[in-house]
């Protein structure tokens, strides 16, 4: 067992030592010293590191972190505070996928004119368990050597821990590997999404004239992915991830989207395949992102793989070969689309110039593509919103041609 200290836990000649309130217990013994921070108590999930510099609210309420820890490699988290408007979570039963926060220094006070409060006030409301004043660079390097670990995040404010049953918990947690994690975060009901995008001073606007329909599979949509659609011109109807592909084709859409989610996508594919098959083979133009991306990516009869360390983060380089170009996008995922599996009638269009990973594919005989990364959440800050452009060309082209 390995004893790893936080910055702020180590003692020198003539200080106390802080009192330890929080852990991040691995699966394989080690144990994290920190101070705990948000909700009391305890949770388990698999430990990524995420590299974008802000952002961290959009982070914290995406879907596609469920049973994931986040650990922030940037040191200076939550100095804007938290505010209403920029969570993307759409499903407000599901709250929050995300089982727990590691952050290196302790928060301060928010320091931004949108922020209405806290980012402790809001991780304690959302039930999300934190722990600062952890090594994160070195936190960061064990999982590029290692792999993402199963662990157990704790706060006690008493600093009363039971610390071999928290190993073993972590060590006795299966892992996100053979986990569909999509039931806790997919909507319940269909419903309609007419929100736009949020502007400075304005708030966020309203589609009121769309031209195009479009069904939305949700198995864990980002609420930003719809607002761009909407900007597009597109009336949306949001459905269950288990929603039969006849009762889809049923709404007539002109267009499909398959959302982001988590866990792992064969699993998922195992209910949600059978439903994307009988769209694509209607030729109904469809587009997919990260989790939509490889349920693509299964229907046509390739296969997905787990990553070592995966892709999270704002600054990942990313060559489009249809237009040649790099973009600057923003990645989450622990699985990948294996570029060897792809049948001959799918093309790569998009692959990471980190790791020369697949991230994106169109097929030459239906009106499909998808990408792994998320076009949504700008980090470059617009390079890849021709994707929803391209996706209602696809719509309109099949329209004309009716």
């Amino acid at each position: 067992m390995t004893q790893v200290q936080g910055n702020a836990a180590d003692s020198t000649a003539g200080w106390t030592k802080p009192k330890v309130t929080g852990l991040l217990v691995l699966a394989d013994g080690t144990v994290i010293e920190g101070f705990g921070l948000g909700a009391a108590g305890h949770s388990v999930g698999e430990v990524c590191f995420n590299t974008a510099m802000t952002g961290y609210q959009e982070i914290l309420t995406d879907p596609s972190y469920a049973a994931q820890i986040v650990t922030f490699t940037f040191p200076h988290i939550g100095n804007v505070g938290t505010n209403d408007e920029d969570s993307e979570t759409v499903n407000v039963a599901a709250a929050s996928g995300v089982r727990g926060v590691v952050v290196h220094a302790p928060i301060t006070n928010p320091a931004n004119f949108r922020s209405s409060r806290h980012l402790d006030q809001w991780l304690k409301q959302r039930g999300i368990v934190g722990i600062s004043g952890v090594d994160t660079r070195a936190l960061t390097a064990l999982i590029r050597e290692k792999g993402m670990p199963n662990a157990v995040i704790a706060h006690a404010p008493d600093g009363v821990f039971d610390i071999e049953a928290l190993k073993k918990e972590a060590a006795g947690w299966p892992g996100i590997d053979g986990m569909d994690l999509v039931p806790s975060v997919t909507t319940a009901q269909r419903y309609e999404w007419t929100e736009s995008v949020w502007a400075l001073g304005e708030g966020f606007g309203k589609q009121e004239a769309p031209s195009r329909r479009v069904v939305a599979i949700d198995y864990g949509v980002k609420s930003n992915i719809l607002r761009l659609l909407a900007k597009a011109g597109c009336a949306i109807t949001v459905v269950p991830a288990t929603t039969p592909a006849d009762d889809i084709l049923a709404m007539k859409p002109d267009g499909v989207f398959l959302s982001n989610g988590p866990g792992d996508p064969a699993e998922t594919g195992k209910y949600a395949v059978p439903a994307i098959r009988k769209i694509l083979d209607a030729k109904v133009p469809t587009f997919g992102i990260c989790l939509g991306h490889q349920m693509m990516a299964l229907a046509i009869g390739a296969k997905t793989q787990k990553m070592h360390q995966g892709h999270h983060g704002a600054n990942h380089p990313v060559k489009d070969f249809t237009t040649d170009k790099v973009e600057i996008v923003s990645m989450n995922h622990g699985f990948a689309v294996d570029p060897a599996t792809l049948p001959a009638n799918a093309k790569e269009t998009h692959r990471s110039l980190f790791d020369g990973s697949n991230c994106g594919i169109a097929l030459t005989d239906r009106p499909a593509f998808s990408v792994q990364h998320h076009p949504e959440a700008s980090p470059g800050p617009q390079d890849s919103h021709y994707l929803f452009k391209r996706f209602v060309d696809m719509m309109d082209e099949r329209t004309a041609s009716r």
